[in-house]
C-alpha cells in the first residue's frame, strides 16, 4: 500500500489497480483571500485538496492536481482523509493525464491542470493554476514536493475534452459526477444553497475565465470534515466551555451567598449597635505627621510577660500587671511575682474572670501600689511585703450597677481619693471590641475615698471610659472616652467642682491610658490611629450599624481585630489640650498595639494590652 506524505494526514493508496489520491495539505494563504472575512477571522492559512496518482514500473514522481483552496483560522485543524475508488475510464485519447516528473523536484510539475473548471464558482478557490502554480503546491520534508515511497499501479484518469486556451479539464458535468462519486460534493457546495448563475460574458461552451470565475465565488464558507470539529455554538453564540464556566461560577456563587444569607437570618448578632457621630478625623499634618521615631525604642524582658498594659515606678524599680493575672516587679533585668488576685491557668482570654486581668496600676503614697483588676476590682498590694488589700469589690453595687470592667485609676497625693473608670454595666474586659463596636455608653468616672469607704460617681453614660488622670494641681480629672476619640474634663474642687466639659476632641486616634509628662502636659497612648488621609474601619462603621451586626455574625473577634490597622502612636498634649508632639511607630514592627506612655528618668515606658514585651525609648531621641 502507497502513502503519500503531507503536513497533516496521510492517504492510503487502495490496494487495487485503479486508484485516484487525495490528501488535504496546509500551506500558506498568500494568494487572494477568497472568501469575505467576517469579524472574527483572519485570513492565516488555507487547506489545499490534492489528487494524485502513481504508476509502477519505475521512479516517478507525483503529479498534483489541486481541487480546490479554503481557507482556515485553526492550523490546529487537521482534515480527514476522503478517498474513493475510481472505476477504470480512458482518456479521449487513450493518454494518462499525468506525466513524468523526477522524484524530489522542488518545484511543482510542469502542466499541473486543476480538476476544478475554471468556470465554476467555488467557494475558496484560490491562487493560480497550471505550470509554475506554487500556491498549489504540498510541501514535504525540507521544502520538497510531495513524493511516492512506493510504486504502484494506478490506471488512468479520463480527461474530458479541451477548455479554450489549451488548458485541459473535467467540464462541469462530469466534474460534479466525480465529485459525488467520491463524497466530496457537500464540501464544495453549501447545503441548500442553489449554485451563482452563469455570469452573462461566458462562453456557450460552458467556460469563463479565471478572473469572472473569482468574481462569481459565493461569499460563504464551505464545510469541512475534521477530526477534531469546533465545539457546537448555543443560539447565543456561546461556546460549550462557556456554558460550563458560567453554571460553575452560579454555582459556587450560590454556594457562597446562601450560607450568608442563612446566617444574617437565623443567627443572632452579640451587639446592638448604635449610629455615632464621629467628626472627620484631623490631617495628620504638621505635629501629628506620621514618624518611626517609636522604632527607635528597645525591647525589654521580651517573652517573659504577656500584655503589660500600666507601668509604675517606685524609685527605680518598675512594676506592671500581666495577661495572666499577675503583678510584677521589674529589677535588675528580671520579672518577680508580688501578687496574684485570682487563680487558675489564665491562658486565655476567656480564663480573665477567674484569675483576675490587672490593668491599671498606680504607686501610692505609703509606698503601695494601687490596682485595678478588671475583674476583681480596686486593690492595695504592698509589693516589699508582697500583702495583698481588697478596697473595692466588682460585686459591690454602685447606684444599682456592678462593675463589670475596672479599667483605671488615678490617686491623690495624699492618697485619700482613687478616682477610677469603670468602662461597661454590660461588657467584660474581654469583650473590649464588643463595646467599642456597639457604642454603649454606660460607662462611669467613679471616686472612691480610702476614709470614708464610700463611692460616688461623678460621671456616667460615658461611651468607653478608659485611661483617667489627675491635674497637676489636682482640681480636675481628665478622662478618655475610647469610642468617641476624645478627652473629657471633670473639675474635682475649685469654683468649677462638679462640672465637666471637652478638654481635646476629635483625636487623631482611639485613647487608651493618660499619665503626666515632666513638661506639665500629658502622654496618650494610642493603639491605632484614623488616618487622613486614609481608610478608618472604625470611622467608615460608626454610621452603618447594620454593617456592624453583620460582621460580628459572621466573624469572631480575633478575626475583627485583624483587619484593624496596626499603628502605634503616643500623643503628648500641653496642660491646655493642645497637640505638642506625636511619636509613630506606622506598622506596629517594634511598639505594637501601645496602651500607655508613662515617663520616668528621661525614658518613656511603653505598655502593651497584647504584646509580650516592654518598650523603653530616649526621650533626647524622640
Amino acid at each position: 500500500m502507497t502513502r503519500f506524505p503531507c503536513r497533516e494526514s496521510l492517504l492510503p493508496c487502495l490496494p487495487e489497480p485503479t486508484h485516484l489520491q487525495l490528501c488535504h495539505c496546509w500551506t500558506p494563504s498568500q494568494a487572494r483571500w477568497p472568501l469575505r472575512p467576517r469579524a472574527h477571522q483572519t485570513p492565516q492559512l488555507s487547506t489545499t485538496t490534492w489528487i494524485f496518482s502513481e504508476e509502477l514500473g519505475g521512479p516517478s514522481g507525483a503529479r498534483p492536481w489541486a481541487l480546490s483552496t479554503y481557507p482556515e483560522t485553526a492550523p490546529s485543524t487537521r482534515v480527514q482523509t476522503v478517498e474513493r475508488r475510481l472505476d477504470s475510464h480512458k482518456g479521449e485519447h487513450g493518454r494518462r493525464p499525468f506525466s513524468r516528473n523526477p522524484i524530489g523536484s522542488k518545484q511543482p510539475p510542469s502542466g499541473a491542470t486543476s480538476l476544478l473548471p475554471a468556470w465554476a464558482p467555488r467557494r475558496g478557490r484560490t491562487g493560480r493554476e497550471g505550470p509554475g502554480g506554487r500556491e498549489h503546491g504540498c510541501p514535504g520534508p525540507k521544502g520538497r514536493w510531495l513524493q511516492s515511497v512506493r510504486e504502484q499501479t494506478c490506471r488512468e484518469v479520463p480527461r474530458s475534452r479541451a477548455r479554450p486556451g489549451g488548458r485541459k479539464g473535467l467540464d462541469s458535468r462530469h466534474f460534479r459526477a466525480l465529485l459525488g462519486r467520491w463524497g466530496l460534493l457537500r464540501h464544495f457546495r453549501a447545503p441548500g444553497r442553489r449554485r451563482a448563475a452563469r455570469p452573462s460574458g461566458s462562453s456557450p461552451t460552458g467556460t469563463m475565465s479565471e478572473a469572472d470565475g473569482l468574481r462569481q465565488r459565493r461569499p460563504l464558507r464551505p464545510q469541512v470534515v475534521t477530526d477534531d470539529g469546533r465545539a457546537p455554538e448555543a443560539k447565543d453564540g456561546s461556546s460549550f466551555s462557556g456554558r460550563v464556566f458560567r453554571a460553575t461560577f452560579l454555582m459556587l456563587a450560590v454556594s457562597l451567598v446562601l450560607p450568608l444569607l442563612g446566617a444574617m437570618l437565623l443567627l443572632d448578632s452579640p451587639i446592638d449597635p448604635q449610629p455615632l457621630s464621629l467628626k472627620e478625623p484631623p490631617l495628620l499634618l504638621g505635629v501629628l505627621q506620621p514618624n518611626t521615631k517609636l522604632r527607635e525604642a528597645e525591647r525589654l524582658f521580651e517573652n517573659q510577660l504577656i500584655g503589660p498594659e500600666s507601668i509604675a515606678n517606685i524609685g527605680d524599680v518598675l512594676f506592671t500587671g500581666t495577661a495572666d493575672g499577675r503583678v510584677v516587679k521589674l529589677e535588675n533585668g528580671e520579672v518577680e511575682t508580688i501578687a496574684r488576685f485570682g487563680s487558675g491557668p489564665c491562658k486565655t482570654r476567656e480564663d480573665e474572670p477567674a484569675c483576675g486581668r490587672p490593668l491599671g496600676i498606680r504607686a501610692g503614697p505609703n509606698g503601695t501600689l494601687l490596682v485595678a483588676d478588671a475583674y476583681k476590682g480596686l486593690f492595695e498590694v504592698n509589693p516589699w511585703k508582697r500583702e495583698v488589700k481588697l478596697l473595692l469589690s466588682s460585686e459591690t453595687p454602685i447606684e444599682g450597677r456592678k462593675l463589670s470592667f475596672v479599667n483605671d485609676l488615678t490617686v491623690t497625693r495624699d492618697g485619700r481619693k482613687i478616682y477610677f473608670t469603670d468602662s461597661s454595666s454590660k461588657w467584660q474586659r474581654r469583650d473590649y471590641l464588643l463595646l467599642v463596636m456597639e457604642g454603649t455608653d454606660d460607662g462611669r468616672l467613679l471616686e472612691y475615698d480610702t476614709e470614708t469607704k464610700e463611692v460616688k460617681v461623678l460621671l456616667d453614660h460615658l461611651q468607653f471610659p478608659n485611661g483617667v488622670q489627675l491635674s497637676p494641681a489636682e482640681d480636675f480629672v481628665l478622662v478618655a472616652e475610647t469610642t468617641m476619640a476624645r478627652i473629657r474634663r471633670f473639675y474635682v474642687s475649685g469654683l468649677m467642682k462638679g462640672g465637666a466639659d471637652l478638654f481635646v476632641e476629635n483625636l487623631p486616634g482611639f485613647p487608651d491610658n493618660i499619665r503626666a509628662s515632666s513638661s506639665g502636659g500629658y502622654w496618650v497612648g494610642m493603639s491605632t490611629i484614623r488616618p487622613n488621609p486614609g481608610f478608618s474601619m472604625l470611622d467608615f462603621l460608626s454610621q452603618r450599624p447594620y454593617l456592624k451586626r453583620m460582621i460580628f455574625k459572621l466573624l469572631s473577634q480575633e478575626t475583627v481585630v485583624k483587619f484593624v490597622r496596626r499603628h502605634s502612636l503616643v500623643l503628648e498634649l500641653s496642660d491646655s489640650g493642645a497637640f505638642r508632639r506625636s511619636l509613630h511607630d506606622p506598622d506596629g514592627q517594634v511598639a505594637a498595639y501601645v496602651s500607655e506612655a508613662h515617663e520616668h528618668d528621661g525614658h518613656l515606658y511603653l505598655g502593651s494590652f497584647r504584646a509580650p514585651f516592654l518598650c523603653r525609648l530616649r526621650l533626647q531621641d524622640a
